[in-house]
């Protein structure tokens, strides 16, 4: 028989021939594949060897390739950053709002407008030529030859300034002015300057001139809450803007780069002095000569006296919003809406942060600040959203995300106790680590175990970060934010305990208003009844709103302002704690290089936060929330706080200056024949208004006496005489 081994192996061969063939193959089409893209490659850099230049044409050539490569890279990383603003043209951006809505404070007095009830602009064929040259003499003079981007203008506006040293001309187009009013906020940031521009490129592209020059004249805010050049002729000069004068225009164009300062209504002489200015510009433009500008020169405009007091500009726009908001289902949208404004507590607000700016400012070095204060139960009596509404419209109270550092520990500290511990529950204040993270505390230093009352009131670091890490986790402390009323999304990394996740001034007024509530929700709202204009009320807060729900317990609420009181009495607000013993309770916050500084109180009547910082994120002077804040809400609430009934802040035995123990007023208050003691009512004077009308009498009484005439003479005889009658 034969063996089978012997047999040959032909099928395996044949596999093994075919797998030799096809690595044959592969190598040789790979080798002449790479063979024949050398020879391309040399053929195509010998032919482009034609073109090579030499010498000082080769560094020209290198240095506009370097640039063409730099200026695509940069056109792509701006179209980018551009792409999120163009989202804002896709809605209906060109329809006016139809509302029509004429608001009132909280006693009924009327303190602005908003809506359409601004006056319908006329024409640009319309509008004197004479309006038409100011407006472009001082705003862009070659607005009719740029694309929406002036880059000689620019060039021109850079050399000024630094020649001056100083910020004396602007490089903005009409149409990026016009973009900003538009799609944009005020903020001054490179990303909104991109945006800015590429914005203005699309208007150019999608608007003739005529359109972009209407709208401009039409949205630009003018001053005295008015917008655009047709209401501001009205307000200013009681007359339709077709038929304003030379000097009139003169004085409309010049408000277009600072309505509040150049507003005649409020600093005629101003207005009149920037009116001179904008005639110079038409001269040095060649728009007009000196002959035709002579008349405005010498007969400037005269303008209505108004003699009102100044609307609250950054509380009409949120409460528009609110307002469109909620009367978006109404079939009427011509309205009458009653707010939750105080006025006299507005200028005081507006007053205490200008005044805190005015005189610590140039030495903190900060430039903005923003305020709003919440009376228990969710009215808002006061917002300041800016230093000058005129200058930017930009409400950092309800729009500026910032970080809120150790302002944001309330909430932490709040979820503990929440979960069971107290203010004397003791924690160890030592190093920790998170994921290769290690906070520091303010003095670089360990303090070993302290109580959580202790902690709060130093504002240590580790405590929050070991609460959150080992007790809560960051999810639970996002919740209890949000359950307190804070809008703005929490970010919930490791960091967050400490305030690295950015809320608005809003948010920390309407979330501290729960502790001097009982616990209880804090409904913030500034709108309290919308009617028409038949006087049927639409819409009522008490009546239409949600009852305000618990959420936190009554323990954990006293706990928590058995903590916050401490803190301006040997904390780090001692800065903010009020006179004539006033009990308040409040909490400092203080950011990453001192770009943000807070400080959010309370006592039983209001709760104030204050803000404080750069729009440009720039870092402050070494600013904590002691510092300016503090001084800001002290300021403020002292006055808040002078002739009325003092609130009781719940869990504080004795929270009253007389020393009054919250359940003797608790008592008192739930009878209604007996009125709360004597000693709970502050004096309704200050103790430096009173030295002050001391001195006024004092004067008074050394003044010479005037003489009298025969007829006053006549009735000081014939009042003694009464005076006498009832004396017996």
């Amino acid at each position: 028989m034969e063996d089978e081994s012997q047999k040959p192996q032909k099928p395996r061969r044949r596999k093994r021939h075919i797998f030799l063939r096809l690595d044959s193959w592969i190598d040789s089409t790979v080798w002449n594949a790479g063979f024949r893209a050398a020879e391309i490659w040399e053929e195509i850099t010998i032919f482009f060897r034609r073109f090579q230049v030499k010498g000082w044409k080769r560094a020209v050539f290198e240095v506009a390739g370097e640039g063409m490569n730099l200026g695509t890279a940069g056109f792509v990383l701006l179209l980018a950053l551009a792409l999120p603003a163009f989202e804002e043209t896709k809605g209906d951006w060109r329809a006016q709002s139809d509302f029509a809505v004429t608001f009132l404070d909280r006693y009924g007095n009327e303190i602005g407008h908003r809506g359409i009830i601004h006056e319908d602009s006329a024409p640009i064929d319309e509008l004197p030529d004479h309006l038409i040259k100011a407006v472009l003499a001082t705003e862009d003079r070659r607005f009719f030859s740029h694309f929406g981007i002036d880059f000689l203008g620019l060039a021109r506006a850079m050399n000024e300034n630094a020649r001056a040293g100083g910020v004396v001309q602007g490089g903005s187009t009409l149409t990026q002015q016009l973009a900003k009013n538009l799609f944009l906020s005020n903020e001054r940031t490179l990303e909104r300057k991109v945006k800015e521009a590429f914005l203005a490129l699309w208007l150019e592209a999608n608007l003739s001139k005529k359109e972009i020059l209407r709208l401009y004249l039409d949205r630009a805010y003018m001053g005295g809450g008015t917008f655009g050049a047709a209401a501001a002729a009205q307000f200013y000069f009681g007359k339709n803007v077709t038929d304003v004068n030379l000097a009139e225009s003169a004085m409309l164009a010049g408000l277009f780069k600072a309505p509040a300062r150049y507003a005649p209504h409020v600093n005629l002489p101003a207005a009149r002095a920037r009116a001179n200015e904008v005639l110079t510009n038409l001269v040095q433009g060649g728009l007009m000569t000196e002959g035709q500008v002579i008349a405005a020169r010498r007969n400037p405009a005269s303008v209505i006296d108004r003699n009102e007091k100044t609307a609250p500009d950054f509380f009409l726009d949120w409460a528009f919003d609110e307002v469109q908001r909620i009367a978006k289902p109404f079939a009427q949208h011509s309205l009458v809406v009653r707010t939750t404004i105080d006025m006299g507590l507005q200028a005081a607000a507006e007053e205490s942060v200008e005044s805190g700016l005015r005189q610590y400012g140039e030495s903190y070095r900060v430039k903005q600040g923003a305020l709003v204060m919440v009376e228990n139960g969710g009215a808002v009596r006061a917002m300041v959203g800016g230093r000058d509404y005129g200058e930017s419209q930009f409400n950092r109270a309800t729009r500026a995300l910032r970080q809120p550092g150790s302002s944001f520990k309330a909430y932490t500290y709040a979820a503990a106790m929440e979960s069971g511990m107290t203010p004397e529950t003791t924690i160890v204040d030592a190093p920790i680590s998170w994921g290769g993270w290690s906070p520091q505390n303010y003095g670089r230093s360990f303090a070993g175990r302290m109580t959580l009352m202790t902690a709060m009131a130093k504002s240590i670091n580790s405590v929050p970060v070991r609460l959150a890490k080992e007790k809560l986790g960051t999810k639970r402390i996002a919740e209890m934010a949000k359950d307190m009323g804070v809008e703005t999304p929490i970010r919930t990394d490791k960091t967050m305990p400490l305030g690295t996740s950015e809320v608005t001034v809003l948010d920390q007024a309407t979330a501290y208003a729960v502790f001097p509530a009982g616990g209880v929700q804090a409904r913030r709202h500034g709108v309290s009844q919308i009617l028409n204009y038949d006087g049927d009320i639409l819409y009522d807060f008490g009546r239409d709103e949600p009852p305000a729900r618990r959420v936190l317990s009554e323990q954990a609420d006293s706990s928590m302002n058995r903590i916050f009181v401490t803190i301006p009495v040997s904390g780090t607000a001692r800065r903010g704690a009020l006179d004539r013993g006033i009990v308040s309770g409040g909490k400092t916050g203080t950011t990453q290089a001192y770009r943000d500084a807070w400080y959010v109180g309370f006592t039983g009547n209001y709760t104030t936060a204050v803000w404080f910082g750069n729009d440009d994120y720039t870092s402050t002077n070494n600013m904590t929330g002691g510092s300016l804040p503090a001084m800001t809400f002290k300021r403020l609430m002292d006055y808040a706080h002078q002739g009325i009934e003092l609130r009781p802040i719940p869990g504080i035995e004795n929270p009253l200056p007389d020393g009054t123990k919250a359940a003797e007023v608790a008592a008192a208050t739930t009878d209604e024949n007996n009125p709360l003691p004597a000693l709970v009512r502050p004096r309704s004077l200050s103790t430096d208004v009173t030295k002050l009308l001391k001195d006024v009498a004092r004067q008074l009484n050394e003044a010479t006496p005037l003489k009298a005439d025969g007829r006053v003479a006549a009735l000081d005889a014939k009042l003694d005489v009464a005076a006498a009658k009832r004396t017996e």
